[in-house]
């Protein structure tokens, strides 16, 4: 018999019940049995949703209040001295490790005050994981026995799950070391890991775990040779007989590579993403010994489209073919951590799109309908597969998904439209006498606080109960109040705050044909920030201008220089739910074009200053360098490089990035005039020196922006400082690491007005100097 099984499942909540009850405790408005007891139904909801599906392994210890790598760090007890010297209670340790926390003291309690540990995206998707800190006295033990509760809270509703843990090897491999340790290897710390990691094992046996799925996703990455080498020293050791069965598992790539890191480990299974890399079938099923199973990772863990049933079945029979049904289950690619959670709130969607989707829930029932054909064959499904088969083709055929217009202008791009004028020394002193900038210029990233008053009008509006009338009446008028604060604070290069954007992705797929929308498809992104991705169905376009009126206005109630605002064409594919049946390029280069009439529209609207945003395109760089990564790098830069080059000298191009492992050559590559990089959670001076010799004007941001904490003028003084060391003067921006649409207005002002004071020091001291 084939088994059924899902890696994990969204935590969210259909109705986002985590995030209302989270961002409750924090603002005081819920206790931490409300919190806690929140949590438990969204556990028990989704056991029991597997369940009720037919899934045969369903996983425990997927749930986390913020990120599940950052409670691995709880359970083993990484916590960086300047979290636990506060002696807070576990929940608001791992709260103020996510997103700092800082807090007056009181009659009960000390003052608190600790920034937040850097947060990185998870391999080449868009959620974000908290980064492991490691010190060479760090002290491994069992600080919390988080997998073993909800195992046993499963299983008193009758329910047997398999748990689901961090590996060792990939927990050590994605930290990175406390800055006063830098020359720490964490994988060196692997000895000392091991016997808490048993610990925890022997302990889950003894509640009556029978297999654990360890998830060891590094396997897809070019590992260095000391941590292939670790797999063996470290299952060698889990391996015993007061652990339970082991399960290896990969995913978001192709493990081939490191196969020889995998062979004669002593684990039950191994798992593998074939939606990514069906290729490596072969390869994987060589590395198992004659008792170990195969998970088929076949139904897509990160994207919304419905299973090809025909395929998928075809393709775990030709496994069955070769190590026989009693070893193979089918599974989902990866977690669904990274899809909504359900289709059946979706009332909006066109019903002969929606027929298209399939989103976590919908998926459940893929697993369970694919193991049981292969098991019983294809005629104890057939009207499944029926019904299947009609979607696939209806979606092929439908003339939703090809515009030949767009298509031939997409073949007429030329090599020079993806260059600008002129270089950037020219460039920049046609700026210069255009725009009258100062040193170290101050600015932001772009969103301004989305308070509850916009989001009350722009529902209003959406609902047709205000008219276009008034709401674009009182997004002027947001629009006037932003630009007034900023003009207050002192900020240089302005920006129109973005009042009427719900997302920087969303705002711009509803404005462009191609696109479809959800109501409920949240998913999540980091702790509490959730996103609604747009879905690609059809050839992309532009029908008209998307933001030039606001930006317009906004430029005309001020002097100051008024930044338009857009979304690069490489994060508008990467943070939607891209299409599978056409080359991520083609759609890049579709959006581009796009974006291309939209940069030429606020020029000659009298904006000279454009931020084009790809904090994705790190995110989208395939994990294994190589010819692919050389196309991608190539395709990706260039896409930026069409929608930003046809403009005049003197309109200044900038972009961003953010939590990301970025490489400088493909920052340098993009040529835009200014860019800006989240910074204020790297805390050592190499990240500094990667950009030193950034040929074009840069601002490593200066404070976090996920975090409610007002950083001190000093603060920023001393950042500044150290950048200073490395970097030169003429060349450096002052801004924050990204918008401060999640923030309220009082942290703003207060982190803005440092941060501009800080600048300003600067400015009259080089001047000075001069």
């Amino acid at each position: 018999m084939v088994q059924s099984a899902v890696l994990g499942f969204p935590r969210i909540g259909a109705q986002r019940e985590l995030k209302k009850v989270t961002e409750a405790y924090w603002s005081g408005k819920a206790t931490v049995e409300e919190l806690f007891k929140v949590g438990k139904e969204l556990r028990e909801k989704n056991w029991k949703l597997q369940k009720d599906a037919g899934v045969d392994i369903i996983p425990s210890n997927d749930f986390s209040f913020y990120d599940q790598v950052l409670d691995h760090s709880l359970t083993f007890n990484v916590i960086p001295e300047r979290y636990s010297k506060y002696n807070l209670p576990a929940i608001d340790t791992l709260f103020a490790m996510g997103r700092g926390l800082q807090r007056a003291a009181t009659e009960t309690s000390s003052a608190v005050d600790v920034t937040a540990l850097e947060m990185v995206k998870w391999f080449d998707s868009n959620y974000h994981y908290v980064r492991p800190t490691f010190s060479k006295n760090v002290e491994f033990k069992l600080n919390s026995t988080k997998p073993v509760d909800e195992f046993l809270e499963a299983k008193a509703l009758g329910i047997h799950t398999r748990p689901v843990l961090v590996g060792p090897v990939s927990y050590l491999y994605l930290g990175k070391a406390d800055k006063d340790n830098l020359e720490l290897e964490p994988i060196t710390l692997l000895e000392k890991l091991l016997p808490v990691y048993a610990e925890l094992l022997a302990k889950l046996k003894e509640a009556g775990a029978d297999t654990v799925q360890i998830d060891e996703p590094v396997l897809v990455l070019d590992l260095p040779a000391e941590v292939q080498s670790a797999y063996k020293t470290a299952y060698e050791y889990l391996a015993t007989e007061t652990a339970p069965k082991l399960f290896l598992t990969t995913y978001f790539g192709d493990v081939r590579p490191n196969i020889d890191s995998i062979k004669g480990l002593p684990v039950a299974g191994v798992h593998a993403d074939f939606v990514r890399v069906p290729e490596q079938l072969d390869d994987v099923i060589a590395a198992l010994s004659p008792s170990q199973i195969l998970s088929v990772g076949i139904v897509n863990g990160r994207n919304i489209w419905k299973t090809n049933f025909a395929k998928a079945i075809e393709f775990v029979n030709s496994a069955v073919a070769k190590v026989g049904a009693e070893r193979v289950i089918v599974a989902t690619s990866s977690s669904l951590l990274h899809t909504p959670v359900t289709l059946a709130s979706e009332k909006k969607i066109p019903a002969e799109i929606k027929d298209w989707f399939s989103f976590a829930t919908q998926k459940l029932a893929e697993v369970v309908t694919i193991a049981k054909a292969v098991t019983d064959g294809v005629e104890s499904v057939s009207e499944e597969l029926a019904a299947n088969a009609k979607s696939i083709l209806a979606r092929e055929t439908s003339s939703i998904t090809n515009d030949a217009a767009v298509r031939e202008r997409v073949g007429k791009i030329t090599e020079d439209q993806a260059r600008r004028k002129s270089p950037f020394a020219a460039r920049l002193a046609a700026q210069k006498k255009a725009l009258g900038i100062p040193l170290f210029p101050t600015t932001t990233i772009g969103s301004f606080p989305q308070t509850k008053d916009i989001r009350i009008f722009r529902n209003k509006f959406t609902k047709g109960e205000i008219t276009a009338e008034e709401y674009e009446k009182f997004i002027e008028k947001e629009i006037e109040n932003v630009v007034q604060f900023q003009e207050e604070v002192g900020l240089d290069v302005l920006v129109h705050g973005e009042p009427e954007r719900n997302d920087m992705v969303q705002y711009f797929g509803e404005k462009l044909n191609g696109f479809v929308f959800t109501t409920n498809g949240w998913v999540q992104s980091y702790g509490s920030r959730y996103v609604r991705p747009p879905i690609v169905v059809g050839d992309v376009s532009r029908p008209g201008p998307m933001t030039v009126k606001e930006s317009k206005f906004a430029q005309s109630i001020t002097k100051k220089p008024m930044k338009g605002m857009l979304t690069g064409p490489v994060t508008c594919l990467r943070w939607s739910f891209p299409r599978d049946d056409i080359s991520a390029k083609l759609q890049a280069q579709q959006l581009a074009l796009a974006l291309r009439d939209e940069v030429q529209d606020l020029e000659a609207a009298g904006v000279y200053v454009i931020q084009v945003d790809e904090p994705a395109i790190r995110e989208g760089l395939p994990l294994r360098a190589g010819a692919e990564r050389d196309d991608y790098v190539k395709w990706a830069v260039e896409s930026f490089r069409l929608a930003t080059s046809g403009v005049e000298d003197s309109t200044q191009i900038h972009s961003h990035f953010c939590y990301s492992d970025l490489d400088p050559n493909h920052i340098k590559a993009l040529d835009a005039d200014v860019v800006s990089i989240e910074f204020s959670k790297k805390d050592d001076a190499k990240y500094i020196q990667e950009f030193s010799e950034y040929p074009n004007h840069i601002g490593l941001g200066l404070f976090d922006i996920h975090s409610p904490r007002v950083p001190a003028k000093e603060e920023f003084v001393s950042r500044i400082a150290d950048i200073l060391k490395v970097y030169p003067q003429e060349n450096l921006w002052v801004n924050p690491d990204c918008g401060l649409k999640t923030r309220g207005w009082t942290e703003t002002r207060a982190s803005l007005q440092n941060m501009v004071d800080a600048a300003k020091e600067f400015r009259a001291k080089y001047v000075a100097s001069a």
